[in-house]
């Protein structure tokens, strides 16, 4: 029987490295294969030239469709996962959560933050009720931790809905000037943030606060005769996303496509579901 030299312990530890390496080379391609997500940072932009060429989605219950054919999508920041944010933003999706600075509801995962004394009437969401905005010393940390997450889970803007109670019977004397330095501080808190904020409808005071927020979200505007008081959008090159909830989008779209909104129209309930006006 023929026996073979044993080899040097050196050569062995070589083989085995090479070995080794040869299974490494063969492993990582199928993890390099895969597109490294930009973590969010800066505010999402957006560019004065692609204003009235956006295509966007508001979806606020049932299961997240994200093949929906949309550049921005509108979500809640709760109920919306970082996985789903991110399968998003690896389409290049811009992101906008919604966040209610003016009410609270008791389902709110931070409801018992805000003291009774700012807590009103009952507000326009079913089980909700207004909140003082005069307390902004009450109001703010909670408003920060809300605009936090969104941050933390992928979003690059904010909207900012129930930012309008002056209007309504919230149990507080409010008046124009309190929702407006209010509204105010709340732009530049999203900003500290990271997030660009978007002011939701809040109609009367869009000509003051434009300068002060990104792009607006407008519901029902041809419905209520108001689509000319968001100009100050539009004209300063700012997106508005605008949705109508009755008639077709043969009924509106020559008009709001016309003003240079991004125009759908969608169901009450906000689902996946949506007819969108073409890009002009």
């Amino acid at each position: 029987m023929r026996i073979r030299p044993r080899r040097p312990a050196a050569t062995r530890s070589l083989r085995r490295l090479l070995a080794a390496g040869l299974a490494a080379v063969l492993v990582v391609p199928a993890y390099g294969c895969r597109a490294e997500l930009t973590p969010p940072g800066a505010p999402t932009a957006w560019p004065a030239g692609q204003s009235r060429h956006w295509q966007w989605q508001w979806q606020l219950t049932g299961p997240l469709d994200p093949t929906v054919d949309a550049d921005v999508f509108l979500l809640d920041p709760v109920d919306t996962t970082a996985a789903q944010t991110a399968e998003l933003r690896s389409e290049n999706r811009r992101l906008i959560c919604q966040v209610h600075v003016g009410s609270v509801r008791p389902a709110d995962p931070d409801a018992s933050r805000f003291p009774e004394t700012v807590r009103g009437s009952v507000g326009r969401r079913p089980g909700s009720r207004w909140l003082d905005v005069r307390g902004w010393d009450a109001l703010e940390p909670v408003l920060a931790d809300r605009f936090r997450l969104c941050r933390g889970k992928g979003f690059g803007a904010v909207a900012l809905a129930d930012a309008d109670g002056y209007a309504s019977r919230t149990g507080f004397p409010l008046d124009f000037d309190d929702q407006l330095l209010f509204n105010r501080r709340l732009a530049r808190l999203a900003r500290s943030l990271s997030l660009s904020p978007g002011l939701v409808n809040d109609v009367p005071q869009v000509a003051a606060l434009a300068p002060d927020f990104d792009f607006a979200v407008n519901e029902e505007c041809v419905r209520l005769g108001q689509c000319a008081k968001l100009l100050p959008f539009a004209d300063a090159g700012k997106p508005v996303f605008h949705v109508e909830y009755t008639g077709s989008t043969g009924d509106f779209c020559v008009t709001t496509v016309g003003y240079g909104f991004a125009s759908i129209r969608k169901d009450r309930t906000l689902d996946a579901s949506r007819d969108a006006c073409p890009r002009p």
